[in-house]
């Protein structure tokens, strides 16, 4: 398989249209179904697939999530055999892959060792939610030095400083929807379109939605907004309903989502 860079995964996902961003927590149930979920959203329709790596104290995310953090760490996942498993899964598949944890679980690795990892088995980027704007510089540096993208967050507070956040974005832009933790939302309030607004005239990178996306309608309704969408919880929630049996209601969801933001996004 031909190596990619991260940008090529990137442009990739962002290629066809509207990207369907779906997460996972990695090891919920299991690595073996994680690893299958990666296989067969890819071909129900995922353009970029989030991996979570599962973390004690996950302090951006919902009920949802935090539960399969848990079930996933109770089961002995480790970050190493996630790696494996990613190393396993670029052996037939170029689908590309970011991963979600937070900075102490990188620290606490090593952030060479954790970059290095990445640039091997064909992470393209990382979302890291507990990184302020303001304090990623020499953490940025490092980054750039493995050629791996650290995606950038803007969410409803961010404001006047978005600005300078979408100047030195790089890969894609994660616009938080809603405030407060992760978690499914009937109604996404939030004028995101101001905050997509903001980043196209700083920069023309692309930008995901995400938090609070459950349903095909809303997922249509924001991809009108973005250039992606993300959805995380409804998937997390029926990976934690079906267990190891949660492989074919996942993709008939990821089918049902992708197919609305394709409908939804002609012209």
């Amino acid at each position: 398989m031909n190596k990619l860079t991260a940008q090529d995964y990137i442009d990739k996902a962002f290629s066809k249209g509207k990207a369907f961003i779906p997460f996972i927590t990695c090891g919920d149930p299991d690595l073996e179904t994680s690893e299958k979920l990666v296989y067969a959203m890819e071909k129900a329709g995922a353009d970029l697939i989030e991996l979570g790596i599962p973390f004690s104290d996950p302090v951006a995310e919902g009920p949802i999530i935090q539960e399969a953090s848990e079930r996933a760490l109770k089961g002995g996942v480790t970050t190493d055999k996630i790696f494996d498993m990613v190393k396993k899964i670029r052996e037939t598949s170029s689908v590309p892959l970011a991963f979600m944890t937070y900075a102490n679980l990188v620290f606490t690795y090593g952030l060479d060792k954790f970059l290095l990892g990445c640039k091997e088995c064909g992470i393209c980027c990382v979302i890291l939610p507990d990184i302020p704007f303001e304090e990623k510089g020499e953490m940025l540096d490092k980054f750039q030095e493995y050629g791996v993208k650290m995606i950038s967050l803007i969410a409803p507070t961010s404001k006047d400083r978005i600005s300078k956040i979408a100047a030195e974005a790089e890969g894609f832009v994660y616009c938080v929807s809603s405030m407060g933790v992760t978690g499914t939302r009937t109604e996404i309030k939030t004028d995101v379109a101001a905050m997509v607004e903001s980043v196209k005239e700083v920069n023309p990178i692309p930008c995901a939605i995400g938090f609070g996306i459950s349903s095909p309608e809303t997922a249509a309704k924001m991809s009108k907004i973005a250039d992606g969408i993300i959805v995380g919880s409804a998937i997390v929630k029926i990976v934690g309903n079906h267990g190891r049996d949660c492989v074919e209601p996942v993709c008939n969801f990821v089918r049902e989502i992708k197919e609305a933001i394709a409908i939804k996004s002609k012209p």
